[in-house]
């Protein structure tokens, strides 16, 4: 198959032609595999202690990365090769690799994948290296990597073609080593304490669980419409309806809305139920997982966000929504007209048209005053019970519902309720929801069959949902959520 390359740039050119060069001479720059027995980190750890000039050729390593840098020293030449581990540099001397090798190692590009057979040694500078004598090309690249020196600086480059940034930014591969470790960890917490991992369905003949606009498809066989999970709590309720007591689904949401700072339409959270349990329970618990993974993330319950310190040692502030309005807003809720709230609100930024329930404009009050204060970890408790149409009414005041949201670093980082498991009342509340839809797109839906789950009977349960990319985000000191998601959605070009 012929390649029109007429408008290729130079430094590709150049680069297929040493890839032609390989072929014509019988070398596959393609092979299917090495056979490698060590990463460059652990001949750094075993042999980091070798004093200047020392020499260990009794033992080889095989190695295999790809060539960060290249320094010709007539027939000698210094490189680096980096693979997951870490980086190493590596002496070769031309006239030691047989003619294959040397042909091989005339056409490499930095880029290229190679693989290497040699012994540890350390330079007179005290630099340890390895003394190449075999060397094999694994992968001949076309593709130049970014200038070495400051990596992907273009951000729109670094969040499109993610490849290029983990090779040229160690940084940037850490981050997302401890966003693993940070899923990790949760993961065993919530197992240590007899969770069962469970997996919900990511498209739902009707959507719920939160308040957002989902995305939607078509299945052709059934003829209907399907909805992308913007939440997996109607099915994890209908586990614990059915007898597991503690359940948990981590894994990707999707909901059609705005893309900034601290939000993409496909994201990874984690939600648990545990029966017999309340929000205050799930308070303490949530606060010490937080607590706990931030000490085993950065090693102290003090971490540094943005220049900023946290510190996430229990107890955490709780915060009221109707104190919260008191102390930032200056507005009592109790005594405040719903005329007069709207205009608040109005003044403040908000961009609705006209006003909403009472419940609604108050909670809206309060995001617009008080968010932007709750920098130290804090418990945002005791909502409207307008909007939390899921949720168990206050035991001591019926307006209010028992919930909370912890926020860190003036972000929501999760939402928690008593949940509510009265049938007569969850029918009366989607109900209402339902038929708010023909002028709130983001109210719930009615769903039958989540509601024959809780005609059948749900223990008193607590439920918490947690935001994976925001706690990501505080713990790796990341000031975007692009930063922290692999392949952040992105407008094609």
């Amino acid at each position: 198959m012929s390649v029109d390359t007429s408008s290729e740039n130079p430094l590709r050119a150049e680069k297929r032609r040493k890839l032609h060069e390989l072929k014509k001479a019988g070398i596959n720059p393609y092979p299917y595999s090495f056979d490698r027995n060590a990463h460059t980190n652990e001949i750094v750890q075993r042999h980091s202690n070798l004093v200047a000039g020392e020499k260990l050729t009794e033992t080889h390593y095989k190695i295999a990365g790809r060539l960060m840098t290249k320094r010709d020293m007539g027939k000698a030449s210094f490189f680096n090769v980096q693979d997951q581990s870490g980086s190493l540099q590596v002496y070769v001397k031309v006239e030691e690799l047989s003619e294959v090798d040397r042909k091989s190692f005339d056409l490499i590009d930095l880029g290229d994948i190679v693989g290497l057979e040699g012994y540890a040694f350390k330079t007179q500078k005290g630099e340890l290296s390895l003394h190449c004598k075999s060397f094999k090309i694994l992968t001949k690249t076309l593709e130049p990597l970014p200038e070495k020196f400051h990596g992907v600086t273009d951000v729109e480059i670094k969040y499109r073609h993610r490849h290029l940034d983990l090779i040229s930014d160690p940084e940037s591969r850490r981050v997302f080593e401890l966003r693993s470790k940070i899923i990790r960890f949760i993961r065993n917490f919530l197992d240590s304490r007899g969770f069962l991992e469970v997996e919900t369905p990511i498209l739902q003949p009707i959507y719920g669980g939160a308040a957002a606009h989902p995305f939607t498809t078509h299945h052709r066989a059934l003829d209907m419409k399907l909805f992308m999970r913007i939440s997996p709590e109607l099915y994890l309720k209908r586990l614990i309806v059915g007898g597991f007591e503690k359940v948990y689904d981590l894994g990707h949401m999707f909901r059609n809305e705005g893309i900034d700072r601290t939000h993409n339409p496909e994201f990874a959270m984690i939600e648990w139920y545990e029966a017999y349990t309340d929000y205050n329970y799930q308070m303490t618990q949530f606060e010490k997982l937080v607590s706990d993974l931030a000490k085993e993330i950065t090693g102290s319950h003090k971490v540094q966000f943005q220049g900023k310190e946290i510190d996430f040692t229990p107890p955490w502030r709780r915060l009221t929504v109707f104190d919260g309005i008191k102390e930032y807003s200056g507005i009592n809720p109790e005594t405040v007209t719903d005329e007069s709230l709207f205009e608040e609100i109005k003044k403040r930024g908000s961009k609705s048209m006209k006003p909403g329930s009472r419940g609604k404009m108050l909670m809206e009050l309060f995001e617009l005053t008080a968010e932007e204060h709750l920098w130290q970890p804090t418990f945002v408790m005791d909502h409207p019970v307008e909007i939390s149409p899921l949720t168990k009414i206050h035991r001591k005041d019926s307006r209010l519902v028992e919930r909370f949201e912890p926020f860190a670093a003036c972000m929501e980082i999760g939402n928690s309720y008593s949940e509510l498991n009265d049938p007569e009342e969850q029918l009366a509340r989607l109900k209402e929801q339902d038929a708010q839809r023909t002028t709130d797109e983001e109210a719930h839906p009615m769903d039958a069959d989540f509601m024959h789950a809780i005609d059948t009977g749900m223990p008193p349960t607590g439920g918490v949902g947690l935001g994976i990319e925001r706690i990501v985000m505080i713990l790796t000191d990341r000031p975007s959520i692009r930063d922290i998601i692999f392949f952040p959605t992105m407008r094609i070009t």
